[in-house]
């Protein structure tokens, strides 16, 4: 095992609970490869996850992705925080090119798929594309995570459905 791997490791055995070792951990790791995928990610993890910096989360990740377009682990995180950052059209662009890329985690971006939905409020085009990710999904950790998104999604439709009937009822009363 390479050095840089040890170092790696303790990050992200580290992280999210100890930050002050993730960070240690994550620069040693960085002083033996500055081009390492996993700790730029790690790096854009942290940025955006713990100090809710998207700008420069982003930065991390675009840069991992220069170095390796094939960088599975970077596609997740960046699209939850263009999400989070409402950077929603980048977000679309972003999900049709890692789709494209063979050996991606298909599921898991057709997920992202739908919290972006979710995010601009299109709560049945949500919906379809956790169809989508259920049909690509081949692991099971991944179904509980859909299945979250799911129900998420589900409670904000009846939530709607419920205030559209208390509005309903709300106009009968002011007009008798």
């Amino acid at each position: 095992m390479k050095t840089i791997d040890k170092y790696l490791f303790q990050a992200l055995d580290n992280y999210p609970y100890s930050l002050e070792e993730t960070i240690e951990s994550l620069e040693y790791a960085f002083s033996y490869d500055d081009k390492n995928t996993m700790v730029l990610c790690l790096y854009g993890r942290i940025q955006a996850e713990q100090l809710l910096n998207y700008e420069s989360a982003k930065t991390y990740f675009q840069e991992a992705l220069a170095i390796n377009i094939y960088a599975f682990e970077v596609y997740p995180y960046y699209l939850q925080t263009l999400i989070l950052n409402e950077d929603y059209q980048e977000a679309e662009k972003l999900i049709d090119f890692a789709l494209t890329i063979k050996g991606i985690n298909k599921s898991d971006i057709y997920t992202k798929r739908a919290i972006l939905l979710e995010a601009q409020q299109e709560f049945k085009k949500a919906l379809k594309e956790i169809k989508k990710a259920k049909l690509h999904s081949l692991q099971f950790a991944f179904d509980y995570n859909i299945t979250d998104v799911e129900k998420r999604i589900q409670d904000k439709i009846d939530l709607l459905k419920k205030k559209k009937k208390k509005s309903k009822k709300d106009l009968k009363k002011k007009s008798k």
